[in-house]
Parts: structure tokens; sequence; C-alpha cells
């Protein structure tokens, strides 16, 4: 602010350096008036001049205090120089940004000559080695101001500049610490140059494309000049509104999946996250771009899987479920019936078995495609598990529509399929349900469709069959038998009843076989075969095996020394994996040498091929247990067993030894079985001899070992124990025992 000066004549109280008045910091010094005594003027005169001076002056450093008290309030800081560069007025804050030199200020006082002083204090890096130019430079900005600049003081901070010059020649600068604001565009900086997401800065009211950073170049294939000229409506496929705009809170906007367009025009799926910012001055909104395209794919995979088959692609159970009770509202108005077929390959796992599951899965495939050519558009086609598949079949206006199509699956299924150079002929049978007779509700049609397709399987494989009530309850008893078997497993109500195993040289017992017996409180003792085919389609089998493995165990740790114990094992046992430890522990409880332990396979087992059931005898045979064949000459025998283990026994099945005398055929393969096992050096047991005459044939054949009726049938432990007892009690061989006048001899 430029200083007040009254113009008056010089006089003895108004010389230079007495009293003339000045302005400083902390406020004016009023000039003292030395009144002259005036030639032609009265006093009265003089005196009022003098008031009014005194009163000018006054109103002029109330002013100046209130201009000074108001620049104070100021956040920003404010400095006043004259035309000469002399301070005249500055703010608080102007001198706490320039601390290091504000001792420095006064008025009058030249701002260059603060500027050396604040270089040599070091409070201008900028200047060093180069000050007088450094000065130069900074007062030819000063008065002849341009754009704002920054300095940046010694200890870091950084201090926006901004002046005008006033009429008179005088500069107004301001000055605005930004540290705190450069630090923040640092880390903004840092935070979207080198941001792996994809990000843009757009200008909010017109949509322009401000900055992008490194990641969305690469992303989107646009260079920085490309995007430069891009707004982002440009970059949105399909969306009119933006990212930033409407009533949508941030959740609902950053759940949004948004689709935009690369620079090769390929599609990608994006969650947009937005704020709004200040950049470069101008209002903007800052966009993180999440291309989620690869998420959104996976949850569409993980949704079609969910009610489709990852094998066919057709749909699943639940899809067909869903479909199935559409269906069924509909037809509850039409009055229309609805047939659910059921259809199962037969024999599938021998395909499987011999040919590898690759093969299986293209056979899969194929009846898949064959199917759904053979129906129509509006059929639905389901695959239910590995090899049963499932038909819906509308629009029927007579049940011999349900045969027709039946037999063109059947037909359809039964042409041959060439597989990795293998022709593979398969067949099918279908179990079939209609709708509404035999049931209204989803979940009953397709149980009941699946009864009819065990019983075309149990009857007879390659063909059809439709429900009946009576299925129903076959398997209600089927139920019942599993929910007892569970209860009979947890009450260890199951038990081994044994049947002996005799040696033909001197009619001794030489072991028993353990065979699992269920004392029902009801229904009394429940034969096997009823029960042992619901433990294996439940897996119900390995607990049943592992709890007669111990009892029979328990049981023979009790008997003489040399008498063994024989118990049967499940191929279903081996592929849980646990049998070795299973049968390690049934031994350590019981104390049972391994010696005495004889385990029954059959051959069903060694059709697998598996390297790990192999391991698993070799293991068992390694802990000195022995291992038998059971029925051999049935089902699928093959001598590359016999190559493939070295079993210690062989078992004739009893289809080979029942009517021996009289079958010339089952003689001639009794005595191969008997010679081959001579040679192997191997014990040969005949299974289920029953009269004296098969007993004296198989003896003078070679046959070393035998068990039937003729000497005994399944017995408790308490009566299998007493026989041994006799037997070690010395009694002579053909000693009578077991069945009536049965004996051992």
């Amino acid at each position: 602010m430029p200083q007040v000066r009254l113009k008056k004549k010089k006089t003895a109280r108004n010389r230079p350096g007495t009293g003339s008045g000045r302005m400083h910091r902390c406020g004016w010094t009023a000039p003292r008036l030395a009144s002259k005594p005036r030639r032609r003027a009265n006093a009265a005169e003089v005196v009022a001049g003098e008031r009014a001076v005194e009163a000018a002056l006054e109103e002029a450093r109330r002013s100046h205090e209130r201009l000074r008290e108001a620049i104070d309030l100021i956040p920003q800081g404010i400095v006043f120089l004259d035309a000469d560069g002399r301070y005249i007025l500055w703010n608080k804050r102007y001198a706490e940004i320039y601390k290091a030199t504000a001792d420095q200020f006064r008025a009058g006082a030249r701002i260059q000559d603060t500027m050396r002083i604040g270089i040599a204090r070091g409070d201008y890096p900028e200047a060093i080695g180069r000050e007088e130019e450094w000065i130069a430079e900074r007062l030819q900005r000063m008065f002849n101001p341009g754009h704002s600049h920054e300095q940046v003081l010694a200890d870091g901070r950084c201090i926006q500049i901004e002046e005008r010059t006033t009429s008179d020649g005088g500069i107004i600068g301001l000055r605005v610490d930004i540290t705190e604001l450069k630090q923040r565009e640092a880390s903004f900086r840092l935070m979207f140059d080198s941001n792996p997401v994809p990000m843009i800065v757009c200008e909010l009211n017109d949509e322009r494309i401000l900055a992008v950073n490194d990641a969305a170049v690469e992303h989107y294939g646009y260079s920085p000049s490309e995007f430069a000229s891009l707004t982002i409506r440009r970059l949105q496929a399909f969306d009119t509104e933006l990212p930033w705009s409407g009533d949508q809170t941030h959740e609902e906007r950053t759940a949004r999946t948004w689709k935009h367009v690369k620079a090769d025009g390929s599609l990608i799926d994006l969650a947009i996250y937005s704020r709004q910012l200040t950049y470069n001055g101008e209002p903007a909104v800052l966009l993180a771009l999440m291309d989620i395209t690869e998420r959104k794919r996976a949850e569409m995979r993980l949704a079609f899987m969910a009610h489709h088959d990852g094998l066919t692609g057709l749909p699943n159970r639940n899809s067909l479920r869903k479909r199935l009770d559409d269906l069924l509202i509909q037809t509850r108005r039409t009055g229309e019936k609805i047939a659910v077929l059921f259809l199962g390959i037969d024999n599938f796992k021998a395909v499987n078995d011999t040919l590898g599951h690759a093969v299986g899965d293209k056979l899969l495939r194929g009846v898949a495609r064959r199917l759904r050519s053979t129906l129509r558009e509006e059929d639905p086609l389901a695959r239910l598990n590995s090899d049963e598949f499932a038909v819906i079949q509308t629009g029927i206006k007579r049940p011999e529509d349900i045969v027709l199509l039946a037999k063109r699956l059947l037909h359809a299924v039964a042409e041959p399929y060439l597989l990795q150079g293998h022709s593979v002929v398969i067949g099918a049978s279908i179990g079939i349900a209609v709708a509404p007779g035999d049931g209204d509700d989803s979940e009953k049609l397709l149980m009941n469709a699946d009864m009819a397709l065990s019983r075309a399987k149990k009857d007879t494989r390659g063909t059809f069959s439709f429900f009946e009530v009576g299925m129903d309850a076959r398997a209600q008893a089927r139920r019942k038998i599993e929910t007892d078997l569970r209860a009979a497993l947890q009450h260890e109500v199951l038990r081994p009843y044994y049947q002996p195993l005799v040696r033909l040289a001197d009619g001794r017992i030489t072991g028993s076989e353990a065979l699992v017996r269920w004392p029902h409180p009801e229904r009394g003792m429940i034969s096997p075969a009823e029960f042992i085919p619901v433990a294996e389609d439940t897996g119900l089998i390995n607990a049943i095996g592992a709890q007669i493995l111990r009892s029979a165990c328990m049981d023979a740790a009790r008997w003489p020394d040399d008498v063994r114990v024989a118990v049967n094992l499940s191929p279903l046992q081996f592929r849980v994996g646990n049998l070795l430890s299973v049968v390690m522990d049934a031994l350590k409880q019981s104390g049972l040498p391994p010696r005495r332990l004889e385990l029954e396979i059959t051959e069903t087992l060694l059709l697998e091929k598996s390297s790990q059931v192999l391991a698993t005898l070799h293991a068992l045979r390694a802990l000195g247990v022995r291992i038998s064949m059971d029925d051999f000459g049935t089902g699928y025998s093959s001598l590359s067993y016999l190559r493939s283990f070295p079993f210690d026994k062989i078992k004739i099945d009893q289809s080979f030894v029942r009517g021996l005398c009289d079958n010339r055929e089952s003689q001639a393969i009794v005595r191969a079985i008997i010679s081959l096992g001579n040679g192997l050096g191997v014990t040969i047991t005949a299974e289920g001899v029953e009269s004296e005459a098969e007993l004296s044939w198989l003896r003078a054949e070679g046959c070393q070992e035998a068990q039937g009726f003729l000497f005994s049938h399944a017995r408790p432990n308490a009566e299998i124990t007493g026989l041994l007892e006799l037997q070690q009690s010395g009694a002579s061989v053909g000693t009578p025992f077991a069945m009536g006048s049965a004996r051992v001899a």
C-alpha cells in the first residue's frame, strides 16, 4: 500500500530525518508537525489545519491496521511491493513461508536484497552456483508476470507463486504452499502410472479422456494419443449412461458389468470403480477398469456345469427335474401324458476295464449324440450318471408311441461304434414311467423309471420295461434291508459262521471258511444272497468285511495253532485303499499269526488289471497271509491270472463239483485244474462236496482239500471249537460229525 505523504514547506520542525512519517511491519508512526508562525494568518487557522492533518493521519493509520488485520486472515501468503521492488506490506503467512529470511522483511527493503540473504542462508537450492542469474530471472518474472510458477525451498516445501502488477507499477504477490498437494499428486501418479489395473481419467463434463496409464494402453491396444481423441462413451459397447452417473449407489455401480470395445474390436467385461477428483485444475473422474471377462466366462461355465454334464454337455439330473416339473404343471391343465425313459448301457464297465476310460468317455459322447439325433427337438435328454441317460417324451397320443420310441433308442445305441481303431458294440436297457399314472411329481416319476430300469437289467438286458406297482414294494423292501443292515453293523449283530476245510489225505480239519450271517430280530436268519448285493450297492460291504475279518481273527486265535481261517474279500474293499491297514489291525488286535489267515479273492478282482490291487496282494502276502483264488473256472477264467500273482490255493467252483460223477465235461475240467495246481505247487480245494462218490473221485484224482455239506454246513464258532477239540483229543479219522451221518474221510 503506498505511503501517505503530505506536501509542506520546510520548517525547522519538518527537517529530513526528524519529522517524516514512515510505514513498517508493526504500523504507522505519524510525523510530528510543528506549526510555524505564519505571517498574515491568524492562530485559529493554524490550529485548525494542524488538527485536520492529524485527523487524516489517524484515519490512515486505522485504515492500515484494518488492512493488515484483513490480509493476516488470508490463508495464502500476500506481499505488496512498490515499483522499485521494495516491501510495502505483507501478511503473517508470507513471513511463515519465507521464515528463513523473515527477519529481513521491513518496509522499504528491496526484495532482491532479501533474496541474496536467502541464497546465502541456503533457502533457495535452485540458485546455488548461479545466484545473480537466478535473481535476475526471478525479478524478470516478477515485473513481467505471466503464468504462475513453482519454487522449491531448502526444507522441501513447494511454493506456488502468482504475481500481478498494479496501475502504479507496483507488485502484488500471492504465495501458496502446495507441498501436500504435490505429494498427493506424486502418490496419485505413482498409483496411476505403475498400477497393473487399467486406469483412465475423464473430464467430468464433456467425458474427454485426459490421461491413461500404461496398463490401459496395453490392455485396450490404443496409443495414448488415440485415447486422447476418444471419450469414455466411445469405449462403451452398448451402454449409453456413464459409469459415474445415475441414481445408483456405489455398491450397485461396482456390481454392474460393463462391456467395452478394444482397439481390435473385441469385447471385454468390466467392473468399473469411479472416483471424482480434480485433474490439472479441471473436474474429472478416475476410472479403475477391472477386466472380469475370464471371471464371467468361468461363472458362466460354472452355471452351465451346475445344470449340465461335463462330459456330454447334456442337462444333468437337476436340470431334468426342473424341466419335468414345468412339463407336469402344463399337463395338469391339458391332461396330456408324459413318459420318462431311463436308458442304461449294458456292461459299460467291461468297456472301461478292457479298452480304458478314454474309450469309455468317447463311447458315452457317441451315445449322447445318437440319442439326441433320434429324438425330437422338444424331447428333453439328460445324462444321469456314469452309464445312464433319461428322456422325457411329450405329445403322447397312444401307449404305442412310447414303445416305438423305446425301440428306436435301443436300435440307435446298438449300432457299432468305431473308437480309436476298436469296433465297439453295446446294448442298452430302458425303464419307463408314465405320468400321471406312475406319479404326478418329478421325484416319484424319476424314482419309478429307475426301478423299471433295474427290472429290465435284471430280467432281460437289451429291452425295455414299464413300471409296475410291485416294483415299488420291492424297492421299499430293499430300502428296509439297507436301513436294518446299517443298524446291524452299528450294533455288531453280524457274525461269522464257519464251514470246515478238510484235508482229504487224513480227514483232518485244516481250516474253516468264515461266512457272514445276519440273525434278524424279526425275520430270523437272513440269507447273504439277499443282503450282500445291497451291501455292495450301498458301499456297506467295506464295513461288513472289516467287521467279519476282525471277528474271524479273534475266534481263530483261540483255535489250535495248525488250523487256519479263510475270509472272503469283495473287490470293493480293494478300491477303498485301506485294506492292508485293516488286515494288519485285525491281526494285531487278535494276536493271530499271519500264516493262519487265508484271504479269498475272485477272478473278477483281477479283471480290473489294477496295479493297486496287485500291490496290495503282494503286500498282504509279504506279511505272511495266504492268498486263495475262489470260484476258479467261472466267469472270466484266464490262466494269465495265475501267472500275474503267486496264489497259495485255488478253489474249484462248486458248479463243477456238483454232479461230477455223471458229467464227463466237468470231470475233464476238474482233472485239468488239479493237474494245473499240482504243477504250480498250490493247494487245490474242491467246493460244494455233497456225496461220498464225489469225495472218492476227488481223492483219487489227487485233490488235496474239500469243503461242503458232506462234511458240515456253516456253524457258529462254539460248534466249530467243539469239533476242533474233538479232533485234538485224538478222534480217529472217519469219526462221524457234521450233518447227520456225514463223516470226514
